[in-house]
Formats: C-alpha cells, structure tokens, sequence
C-alpha cells in the first residue's frame, strides 16, 4: 500500500505546512532553515498542541485526532473552508467502509439536450472523462471528443497551452478540483489510473497534485483562443444531472464572442447560422 494511501492525513499535513511561510505565520525568520515552510515544532506552538502529538500525526500514528486539534492545526496552515473541511475527512475516511463508484451514464435526455441546445455543451464525470458532447463542443475543442479526458488533454496536449489563455491558472483549478473529487475514494480504479499516468508524464501535475489543495469547479468564465474564430470570452456553467455533469460555454448576447460562436455553429452546422443562441 502507498504512503499516501497507507497515511493521507499526515501527507496532507506535511504538504501544507510546506506552504505557509515563517512570515505568513506571524514567526522571525531564522538564517538557518531546511525547510521552505513550517517546522512541525513551529505547526504544533501555534496550535497549542505538543510536539510530540503532532509528530504522531503527521506520521499516522494517531488515529482519532478531535476537531478542535485539527480546527487548531487548520487556522495555523491558513487553510480556507473547503480545505478545512477536506482535512476533517481525511482523519474520519479510515472507519468508512469502502463504496463500489456508481457507474457514469449519460441519461437519454441529456443527450437530446446535447443535440438541441446552441451552444458548445458536453457531459463529464467524476475523473473528467468526456462521457458525451455535441458537434458544437467538438468544433470549440476537438479536446472535447467523447472518450477523451479534459485533466489528461490539459496537461499532456500542446494545443491546450495555446487554447487557454491562461494556461497556469486553468492547470491548477482543474488538478485542484480532481482532489476535490476524488475526496475518500483515493482507491477508486479510475482515479489511481489517472493519476498515476499524469505523475509519470507530466512535472507541472506533480508539482501541483504535490501541494494538496482543493477545490470544486462549479460555474465561472473563461477566455480562449480559437484556431478560427480567435479569442472567446465565455461564461461556463456546469450542471449536475444524475451523477455527471452537463457543462456549457456561451458568451453574452451580441458581444463579439457570441459573433464569433455563431459563425463557428456555421461552420458545424449550417442551418444554425441564423437560429439565436438560447439563453
């Protein structure tokens, strides 16, 4: 069994600590330092909690810590809601018993949806598998084609560089929010499948799968560049239907990127050059 499987909360622990700064904690900057973040001495004073105590954590030897010592620990890593919350489940997954994935199907109304609507839109699960997308999606990303996977393409594929415009900040929302979703179901085959090819093909997934943060990808905006039709200005919100998620870009009505969205469903589709986008 792996570290990271056999200990995640004490993985989690040192990750964390490794990123707030003696500054940041409010502690004089010693000349003589080993590590780039926190001592665990330093992460137990703040705390309130032994030296002793914590080392035990950090190495999983302590099995049931409170909410208040993890609280304590939580405010002294300056972790935000959601990570907090993520530590919580990371010391109660260990009593859980251990739950089948339920299988990813798109629903039969999804994919009449998907053949309808007038935007780029396509389904996605949990691993951020492309389960389903219309002409449309394919035409705004051939990345977007059904069976390939969205974090895989990101990393591993040139074009993406080139498609997002911020290529660094896409990258780590997206590694953030497969640990989001993996939550306690670290040995779920999928998962372990897919990050264990990313670690061995990809430095920019392992830097950022290294620092453990969390987060989950709902609704937001994104720019990209299209090879024809050029930059893209897009609102994208994302669904949740029965298990998957149904994801659409659409930009505001008659700004240029909706022209431009046009002119691509033209290119796609020509009957839909005159149809108005729905909203």
């Amino acid at each position: 069994m792996s570290e990271e499987r056999a200990n995640r909360l004490g993985e989690y622990l040192r990750a964390r600590r490794g990123l707030v700064t003696p500054e940041q904690a409010g502690l004089p900057v010693g000349g003589n330092r080993r590590v780039p973040g926190l001592r665990r001495e330093e992460v137990a004073l703040l705390a309130g909690i032994s030296g002793d105590y914590y080392l035990r954590l950090e190495r999983g030897r302590d099995k049931n810590p409170s909410a208040q010592v993890l609280g304590s620990i939580a405010r002294v890593l300056q972790l935000g809601e959601l990570d907090h919350e993520y530590l919580l489940g990371l010391a109660t997954t260990r009593a859980r018993p251990r739950r089948r994935p339920r299988p990813e199907r798109v629903p039969a109304r999804l994919h009449q949806l998907l053949a309808s609507v007038g935007v780029p839109a396509f389904v996605e699960g949990r691993a951020f598998d492309v389960l389903a997308a219309n002409d449309l999606a394919v035409a705004f990303s051939p990345r977007l084609r059904p069976g390939n996977n969205r974090l895989r393409s990101l990393m591993l594929d040139p074009e993406e560089r080139e498609f997002h415009q911020n290529w660094e900040a896409a990258t780590e929302g997206l590694v953030a929010a497969l640990r989001g979703s993996v939550g306690a179901e670290v040995e779920d085959a999928r998962f372990v499948e897919l990050v264990g090819e990313l670690a061995l093909t990809s430095d920019r997934f392992r830097d950022l799968w290294g620092r453990h943060d969390v987060r989950v990808l709902e609704g937001g905006s994104a720019i990209v560049n299209h090879p024809v039709v050029g930059e893209l200005q897009l609102h994208r919100d994302k669904l949740p239907v029965d298990g998957v998620l149904l994801v659409l870009y659409y930009a505001d009505r008659g700004s240029p990127s909706d022209e431009k969205l046009r002119m691509l469903a033209s290119l796609t589709d020509p009957g839909r050059a005159e149809e108005p986008a729905p909203r």
